[in-house]
C-alpha cells in the first residue's frame, strides 16, 4: 500500500515529521517497507535565467541561449518552442543525470556549436507527461536548487511516498483513511471530517439494476446512478500527481476517480458509459458457464459456472469485483456515465480472480473485505468529485439488494489487558482508544465498526488497545511459579518416542529425509494405496495426486534420484504420517529406514558386501529398543506384497500386535520405481508399542543374575517349508522363566535328510535366577523344548 504524505494529511491534521509517522506506523503493525524521497533525483538541478536566445545558424528550430547559472554565463542549445529571452528555467549542468531520458548530461556540439548543459521539461524530470516545452518558473533566484523551489512553491511534486505492508487481517488499512485513523488514535494528530452531503438526484435513473435471487449471497447490494453531460478528459494535476506517485498511470478523469477512491477509502468503484448499456438495465447473476468478455486489460475471458457477472441485454459487461469490460468502458467521448458501488462476497471474488488469473486492485480489496456500510457513501463521494471537476447532472440513486448486517459486539474486560499482554493501561484510556478507532461503547459492550472484519472476539479488543498503546513498550516479566517442585513433562509419550527414534536412526548412520505427503497414484498403489479415499481434490501436480499410504515410496524415490546422480550407497530414514484413508484418524505415525548399495567403500583392510536383511533387522531392533519396545518379541511372516515374500519379517507381540516390519523390498516394486537393488528397509509403528505400566522419572533397577547360565544345542529335522522362526518361537515358549534366548546357529538340507526335508539347529540359553540348575532341571527343560518344537512343526530331534 503506497500513499504520499500530503495525501495522508488530507485526512490527518498533524505536524508530525515523516520519521515520527513512519515509526508510529510500524509500531502500530503497519510495517513501513520504504520511504521514497521523490526530491532526491532533483537535487542537482538548479535555476537559471535566459539572458538571450538567438536562432541557430544551421537549424531553424534550435536556439543558442546564453543562460545565467551559479557558475556564470553558460551557452546552452535548446530546441523547445518556448526557449526565449527573459525566462527562469531549470538547468542540468554537465555531469547531472536526467531521470526522464535516462542520460547523464555532458558537453557536446550541436550542428558545430558547443552546448554546456540542458534546460529541462517536466517529463524529463518525471514531474508530469508535459514535454511541449521547457519549464518556465514565475520566480526564482539564479543558482538556487530546483528542489528547494518546489518545496516552497509546489510541494506535492516532491512529496515523499510511504509504502507499508498490509497483513490480510487489516483490510481497513488499504485506504489512506484507515491509516490516518490509526495514527490519530495513537495521538499523532486529529482525524479530519471528510464527509460530503448527499446529492439529490434531479431525474430518475434511466438504468435499472437487479440481482438474481440465487446471487444475493455473492452480491448482497448494488448502488448505481447516472450522471449526464460530463466532460471526460485529463484529470486535474493534483489527482494525476497522486496516482503517479503510487505507481498508477492516469488514464482519464472518470477512470482516475475510481482509482482514487480505491486507495483513498478502500472503496473500489466502476464506471460504465451509460449510452453503451444495452436495454438500459444491468443484471447481477451467476454465470451459466461458457460466457465470454473482452476485459479492460484487452484479454478475452471465458467464465465457469457460478462466477458473479454483471450483464446487460447484449451479454456480460463486467466481472463483479474483479474487472470491468471493454465494450461498456468510458472514453474521452463519454458524456453520460453510470457509476457502480457494490459489495461482493470476498470468497467468491477470490475464487473468480484465481480461476481467471486476474490480479486487480479491486479484486485485492474485495477478497480481503471492504466496508459494506460505506457503499452508499462511496457513490455520493464519487458523484461530488465528478460534478465538481467534470460537470454534469446526477440522477437519483438506484439500489438493488441490501447492505449485509455485520453488526456485532463483545464485552470489554479492562482487566484482560494485564492478563493477556502484561500491560497496565487505565480503563479510561482503553475506552478512549476504542472510541478513536471507531468502536461504539455502550456500558461494557464494544460494538465493532463495519470496516473491521478482523475483530471477532474479546481478545481482539485487547489487541487493539495494546497495539495503540505500543507493544514496543511491553516489558517482559517472569511468570510466578504456581506450584512448587518439578513441572510435569510437556512432551507426550509419542513425541518422546519420535525424538528417540530420530536420534537413534541418525546415530546408526542414517540420513533423515523430509518428503512430500503426496505421491503419484502408481507409487501409492504399490504399497496398498492409491484409491479414491486418499485422492486429492486439487493436486499440486499429477505426481502428487494421492496421500501416501507409507513412507517407503518417498524414500525409494529419493534413492532413485540419488542413484541417477551417481550415489549408489545410501542409508535414509523418515519419520512422519502415512494415510490409510481420507477421514480424521485414518493416519498413522511411521518410522521407515532404507538401505541401498553396500556396507562401505572398497578397502584393503575391510571387506565390502551388499547390505542384507540382517542389517536392517539389527537397525530396526535398535530403534524399537530406543522407543521402549519389549526385548522379547516374535518374528513372523505375512507382510503385504511390497515386501519380498521370503526375505522379510514382522516384529510382533503376538500374531495381531505388529511393532514393525523389516526385510528386502520386493524386486517388482524396485523395478517400478527405478531403484537398482537389492534394497533393504524397515517400517516401525510407534503407536503399537505398549506404554509402560508405571510412569515415573526413574529407571527400573538392573537385574543381573550371579548364577551360571547353561546352553544346550538341539537339531531338528523338519519339512522344507517350515520357517526357522516357528522353531525359535516354539522353543522360547517351553519355559519363559528359565529360557533367556533362542538362536539359530546352523541350517542345511539335502544329503541323508531326504527330499523335502531340512535341518535347523538351535542354541537354547538357560539363565537361572533363584538357584543353580541341576542335571535333572536341565533335562526337564530340554524335554519341554523337544515337545514344543515337535508339536509346532511336526519335526523330530535329529539323531
Amino acid at each position: 500500500m503506497k500513499f504520499t504524505l500530503s495525501w495522508l494529511k488530507d485526512h490527518l491534521d498533524t505536524t508530525a515529521s515523516i520519521d515520527e509517522i513512519t515509526y508510529a506506523l510500524t509500531d502500530l503493525g503497519l510495517e513501513v517497507e520504504g520511504v521514497e524521497d521523490r526530491g532526491a533525483r532533483l537535487r542537482d538541478f538548479t535555476l537559471g535565467y535566459v539572458k538571450s536566445a538567438e536562432k541557430h545558424p544551421d537549424a531553424d528550430r534550435l536556439r543558442v541561449c546564453q543562460v545565467e547559472t551559479d557558475e556564470g554565463l553558460q551557452q546552452i542549445i535548446c530546441g523547445a518552442p518556448n526557449a526565449r529571452e527573459g525566462i527562469t528555467v531549470v538547468v542540468a549542468k554537465p555531469g547531472v543525470y536526467v531521470p526522464g531520458i535516462d542520460t547523464t548530461i555532458g558537453v557536446g556540439k550541436i550542428r558545430g556549436i558547443e552546448s554546456f548543459g540542458m534546460m529541462a521539461s517536466e517529463r524529463e524530470l518525471e514531474l508530469s507527461e508535459e514535454h511541449d516545452g521547457i519549464i518556465e518558473l514565475p520566480s526564482g533566484k539564479v543558482g538556487d536548487r530546483f528542489i528547494d523551489w518546489l518545496a516552497e512553491n509546489d510541494p506535492a511534486k516532491v512529496d515523499p511516498v510511504i509504502e507499508i505492508a498490509i497483513t490480510p487481517n487489516r483490510p481497513d488499512a488499504l485506504g489512506v483513511r484507515g491509516i490516518a485513523r490509526d495514527l490519530a488514535a495513537r495521538g499523532l494528530g486529529t482525524l479530519k471530517n471528510r464527509d460530503v452531503a448527499a446529492i439529490g438526484g434531479s431525474f430518475p435513473c434511466p438504468v435499472s439494476v437487479s440481482i438474481d435471487a440465487d446471487t444475493l449471497e455473492q452480491a448482497p447490494v448494488f448502488y448505481g446512478r447516472v450522471i449526464r453531460g460530463v466532460r471526460n478528459g485529463p484529470s486535474p494535476e493534483w489527482l494525476q500527481q497522486r496516482l503517479r506517485a503510487i505507481g498508477l498511470r492516469p488514464i482519464s478523469f472518470l477512470v482516475d476517480v475510481t482509482n482514487f477512491f480505491t486507495y483513498d477509502r478502500n472503496r473500489p468503484l466502476h464506471v460504465f458509459d451509460a449510452d453503451k448499456i444495452a436495454g438500459n438495465a444491468l443484471r447481477i447473476h451467476r454465470a451459466e458457464g461458457g460466457e465470454t468478455l473482452m476485459a479492460l486489460d484487452d484479454r478475452e475471458y471465458s467464465f465457469s459456472e457460478g462466477m458473479t457477472l454483471i450483464s446487460d441485454a447484449n451479454g456480460v459487461e463486467s466481472i463483479a469485483g474483479v474487472m470491468g469490460g471493454l465494450p461498456s468502458s468510458v472514453t474521452e467521448e463519454t458524456v453520460n456515465v453510470f457509476i457502480e458501488a457494490a459489495y461482493f462476497d470476498p470468497v467468491r471474488t477470490a475464487y473468480t480472480g484465481r480461476a481467471l488469473k486476474i490480479n486487480s486492485d479491486a479484486r485485492y480489496r474485495f477478497e480481503r473485505g471492504i466496508d459494506p456500510e460505506w457503499t452508499g457513501y462511496g457513490i455520493e463521494h464519487a458523484t461530488r468529485m465528478i460534478i465538481d471537476h467534470a460537470g454534469g447532472e446526477a440522477s437519483e440513486v438506484v439500489v438493488a439488494g441490501q447492505i449485509p448486517d455485520t453488526s456485532r459486539a463483545y464485552r470489554l474486560d479492562t482487566q484482560r489487558v494485564q492478563s493477556l499482554v502484561g500491560m497496565s493501561i487505565p480503563e479510561s484510556e482503553q475506552r478512549q482508544t476504542l472510541t478513536n478507532l471507531g468502536f461504539r461503547l455502550e456500558g461494557n459492550m464494544a460494538h465493532v465498526p463495519s470496516w473491521r472484519p478482523d475483530v471477532q472476539g474479546e481478545a481482539d479488543l485487547v489487541e487493539e488497545v495494546a497495539r495503540i498503546a505500543s507493544l514496543t513498550k511491553l516489558e517482559g516479566r517472569p511468570l510466578p511459579r504456581i506450584t512448587p517442585g518439578v513441572p510435569r513433562p510437556v512432551l507426550s509419550p509419542m513425541q518422546r518416542r519420535e525424538i528417540a527414534a530420530r536420534r537413534t536412526a541418525a546415530a546408526l548412520g542414517y540420513n533423515e529425509c523430509v518428503t512430500y505427503s503426496f505421491i503419484d497414484q502408481a507409487s501409492a498403489a504399490l504399497f496398498g494405496g492409491g484409491d479414491d479415499a486418499t485422492r486429492l481434490e486439487n493436486p499440486i501436480s499429477s505426481d502428487m495426486s494421492h496421500m501416501r499410504p507409507a513412507l517407503l515410496p518417498g524414500l525409494l524415490q529419493a534413492a532413485a534420484r540419488n542413484q541417477a546422480r551417481g550415489f549408489a550407497d545410501m542409508a535414509l530414514f523418515e519419520v512422519g504420517p502415512a494415510f490409510q484413508g481420507g477421514e480424521p484418524g485414518q493416519q498413522q505415525l511411521q518410522i521407515s529406514g532404507l538401505l541401498v548399495g553396500r556396507t562401505g567403500p572398497k578397502d584393503v583392510h575391510n571387506a565390502s558386501r551388499a547390505v542384507d536383511v540382517f542389517d536392517v533387522k539389527a537397525d530396526a531392533e535398535a530403534v524399537l529398543a530406543a522407543m521402549g519396545a519389549p526385548a522379547k518379541v516374535q518374528i513372523l511372516r505375512g507382510a503385504d506384497e511390497s515386501w519380498h515374500p521370503g526375505r522379510h519379517g514382522m516384529i510382533c507381540l503376538g500374531p495381531k500386535k505388529v511393532l514393525g516390519i523389516f526385510g528386502e523390498v520386493h524386486p517388482r516394486v524396485l523395478a517400478a520405481m527405478d531403484v537398482k537393488g537389492p534394497a533393504m528397509a524397515f517400517t516401525l509403528f510407534p503407536a503399537e508399542i505398549p506404554l509402560p505400566r508405571k510412569s515415573g522419572a526413574t529407571r527400573s533397577a538392573l537385574k543381573v543374575s550371579d548364577l551360571q547360565a547353561v546352553e544346550r544345542d538341539f537339531a531338528f529335522v523338519v519339512d522344507a517349508d517350515v520357517t526357522a522362526a516357528t522353531l525359535v518361537n516354539a522353543a522360547m515358549g517351553a519355559d519363559k522363566a528359565l529360557i533367556e534366548e533362542v538362536r539359530v546357529f546352523d541350517a542345511f538340507s539335502g544329503g541323508s535328510l531326504g527330499e523335502g526335508k531340512k535341518s535347523i539347529a538351535l542354541t537354547v540359553r538357560l539363565q537361572p535366577v533363584e538357584k543353580t540348575l541341576k542335571d535333572a532341571d536341565i533335562e526337564a527343560v530340554a524335554a519341554k523344548v523337544i515337545e514344543k518344537v515337535s508339536k509346532a512343526t511336526g519335526g523330530v530331534l535329529r539323531g
